[in-house]
């Protein structure tokens, strides 16, 4: 989180998306407003689309809120917003499931979280599915047909080791194929990796070359105890670490039972989210890592919001 620069602007229309709890379906309040068409970004290799979350100080989100409202900075220098969108944009998804021997007593619930998910897409949205235990492997590559995607998940079988990062990696080279500029990856896992090629190290640099926004929920153990394996103790940290370079985040459950209504929360979460569109005044195709703050202006009457975005981007190289 990054704390928010105060600006008072009088007249502004705020609309906050309620959860009373987790378990829930959320309570829209919208005033009535004149209808507008839904911003669509093309994929232009000049412009750097930046996903912003925004809550108040219950958690609850905030929209509403106008492109004057927002300042964005790259390497402290503020930059102009050329395109915003307060509207929901269609998502190119990876879901990226667990299959390994752990999860054995959790698949049933674990499908049906990922199910859940799917609930929330929308027709332009698309998908793909990648499982992993032993190894990582695409079990439905791209598709708008839920049904065929829910297919694939009801065969998925648990047993072996776990490969997570090297399931990361996978999912991430996938996405390379999306249509849509906005793209998702959620990892529904409950622990740490012990079976991959790939480094921690490997990933968090493949996370910030990619233009994707990584969210992870699992059964993870409120606290650690005698005879937890060291992926167990470290894999909330190793998710959550990759994810807040993205602006996501992770969820934790500690009973299996919750893991429906998070997926359903996530799924929410990126149906209510800003994407700020911006071309660099630093136009130099250096491929160094640029990074990105993002401001927004508290209107009268509400105070405490946060905000979550895409931390930074690799320049294009020569």
């Amino acid at each position: 989180m990054r704390r928010l620069s105060v600006r008072f602007s009088l007249g502004l229309s705020i609309v906050l998306v309620m959860f009373s709890k987790l378990g829930n379906s959320p309570a829209i309040a919208q005033p009535p407003q004149d209808p507008q068409p839904a911003a669509r970004f093309n994929a232009d290799a000049t412009l750097v689309l930046i996903p912003v979350t925004v809550t108040d100080k219950s958690n609850r989100f905030v929209i509403g809120l106008q492109q004057h409202d927002f300042h964005i900075l790259e390497d402290g220098a503020e930059q102009s917003i050329a395109n915003f969108s307060g509207e929901d944009a269609p998502l190119s998804i990876g879901l990226v499931f667990d299959i390994s021997g752990s999860m054995d007593d959790k698949l049933r619930i674990s499908r049906q979280a990922a199910i859940q998910f799917l609930k929330t897409m929308n027709p332009e949205d698309e998908a793909f599915v990648v499982a992993f235990s032993d190894h990582a492997k695409l079990v439905s590559g791209f598709t708008s047909d839920a049904n065929e995607l829910r297919t694939q998940l009801m065969l998925l079988q648990p047993g072996g080791l776990t490969a997570l990062l090297d399931a990361a990696e996978l999912a991430l080279r996938e996405m390379k194929k999306a249509r849509n500029p906005r793209k998702a990856i959620l990892i529904i896992s409950d622990g740490g990796d012990n079976n991959s090629r790939y480094t921690t190290a490997q990933i968090q640099s493949l996370v910030r070359e990619a233009d994707v926004q990584l969210y992870a929920m699992g059964v993870f153990e409120p606290s650690i105890f005698l005879g937890m394996t060291k992926e167990e103790i470290s894999g909330p940290r190793l998710l959550s670490e990759i994810a807040e370079q993205t602006g996501g985040r992770v969820f934790a459950a500690s009973d299996p039972n919750d893991l429906p209504s998070v997926a359903t929360r996530i799924g929410i979460e990126l149906r209510n989210q800003y994407v700020l569109a911006y071309s660099p005044k630093n136009g130099t195709k250096d491929g160094k890592y640029r990074r990105v703050d993002v401001k927004v202006s508290e209107p009268g009457g509400v105070t405490g919001l946060k905000c979550r975005w895409r931390v930074g981007y690799y320049a294009p190289s020569q």
